[in-house]
């Protein structure tokens, strides 16, 4: 389907607008960019062909705000709307709605996010699809005897987790049934906050695990997988840095979890991007499928580096319902990526917020910069600290640290506290450098060099 002259409505802001509007531009399409009252200087709004204020700073009356989204949409004569991550990215409502307004939603069907979204629902999904799964409770639990009864069948340390949840919130580590009885309740209300939905399910905690996701592409019939990307460098369950392909991983082990991860997403005949994120237990040597993002992630650049595929543009053509336009043989690895993303906290201040204004900037060559900064941005406190992402890919994982490493240290950007310093100790880092480290590792590292509490 030749694209040239449609237009793609950005309903998203920051580097992942700019990165979905040189996207749609290489496809010829025409960008129309949605921006709140703090975002009317924001780089993607400069780049867009039109733009449209859709409210306030506050996001739940700006880019969480359907009617005004789909309103600015209708006016901007939009064909099809792309969510980005974050917001309303994983929102089926808002899916549905696209659909009934006409336009293409850039992203499965709405059907698909709420069985994917809701965490329990897509548990059972895994279980039908022969995914493994870490041992837990069937479905959501409902009341303290629930968990009380999946505690006794599968035993301690139990993670409490939000059905409907997402970017670490409303999850909670029980070690004993004090625990449990003590925490149910405080995650239910987290959940209850930040989703608007309190659900809870339980699953058995694996200590020192990986983190592994598979990146896949679906037309709704046949899926294929871009292999697979290690997440485990995180702080408060938020990943810092991510690496592609996942070195942890033999052969074998790389193809059963791509494998699986094609046949759960060909289940539930998935449409566009997507991503299964697994725990890897590197002494049994298993893994236990965790959740599936129904949206781009932010670590996709570095498996676009190692496979040549262009994930944004892709999702595009899905949504307009093209089929897939590659097959399995057509996909091949190419040499090690690593992606840091770069967030305007200060690291050396317990990761202190630091909005600000960009002074002069000096970006190396030879990387990546995914990024909504320009020198005299003036970064808006209402909205996720996260700046960009610095990619750089090598032949190999120490050649891409090497290329990290220097690129590191001509990184700058003046006027800002930002977390490049905590990367530049990292690299540098003895026991990353020997792929020594899981889930907890970076907040114990914290602890140890930083004295940053967990």
């Amino acid at each position: 389907m030749d694209l040239t002259g449609k237009t793609l409505f950005i309903a998203n802001r920051g580097e992942i607008a700019v990165r979905i509007n040189r996207a749609a531009k290489a496809l010829g399409m025409k960008v129309a960019q949605a921006y709140s009252e703090a975002d009317a200087d924001m780089l993607a709004v400069r780049l867009s062909d039109d733009a449209y204020e859709v409210g306030p700073p506050q996001a739940a009356k700006s880019y969480l705000d359907i009617g005004r989204l789909l309103e600015a949409a209708s006016q901007s004569g939009a064909d099809a709307i792309h969510p980005g991550y974050g917001f309303l990215s994983e929102n089926a409502e808002f899916a549905g709605a696209v659909d009934e307004a006409g336009m293409v939603f850039v992203g499965p069907a709405a059907e698909t996010i709420a069985l994917m979204g809701d965490k329990a629902a897509a548990r059972a999904a895994a279980v039908r699809a022969g995914t493994p799964v870490a041992p837990g409770s069937d479905g959501r639990i409902e009341t303290p005897a629930d968990a009380r009864a999946v505690a006794d069948r599968i035993g301690f340390p139990l993670m409490i987790k939000a059905a409907a949840g997402g970017g670490g919130r409303g999850i909670r580590i029980a070690r004993n049934q004090e625990d449990l009885e003590r925490l149910v309740p405080q995650a239910r209300s987290e959940a209850q906050a930040a989703f608007g939905d309190g659900g809870l399910y339980l699953e058995r905690l694996l200590e020192n695990a990986r983190h592994v996701e598979v990146q896949i592409l679906g037309d709704g019939k046949r899926a294929i997988h871009l292999f697979e990307r290690e997440c485990s460098l995180q702080r408060r369950r938020q990943k810092v840095w991510e690496e592609a392909p996942a070195v942890c991983l033999s052969d074998d082990q790389r193809q059963s979890i791509c494998e699986a991860s094609v046949k759960l997403a060909e289940s539930v005949s998935y449409r566009g991007a997507g991503t299964l994120e697994y725990l890897f237990d590197p002494g049994a040597g298993t893994f236990a499928f965790l959740e599936m993002n129904t949206r781009v992630q932010v670590e996709h650049p570095v498996s676009e580096f190692v496979t040549g595929v262009d994930i944004v543009q892709e999702m595009i053509r899905l949504a307009f319902g093209e089929s897939l336009s590659l097959s399995q043989n057509d996909v091949s690895r190419n040499g090690h990526a690593i992606e840091v993303r770069v967030n305007a906290e200060d690291p050396m201040n317990n990761f202190m917020p630091f909005p600000g204004v960009v002074g002069a900037m000096s970006v190396p060559d030879n990387v990546r910069f995914d990024t909504m900064l320009y020198e005299g941005y003036a970064i808006p406190p209402f909205y996720d600290s996260l700046l960009g992402k610095l990619i750089v890919h090598g032949e190999t994982r120490a050649d891409a640290l090497s290329k990290l490493q220097a690129a590191l240290a001509e990184f700058k950007i003046e006027g800002l506290k930002t977390t490049l310093p905590l990367y530049e100790m990292l690299a540098l880092d003895p026991d990353v450098a020997a792929d020594k480290f899981h889930t907890q590792f970076l907040e114990n590292w914290l602890e140890t060099h930083l004295s940053v509490p967990a």
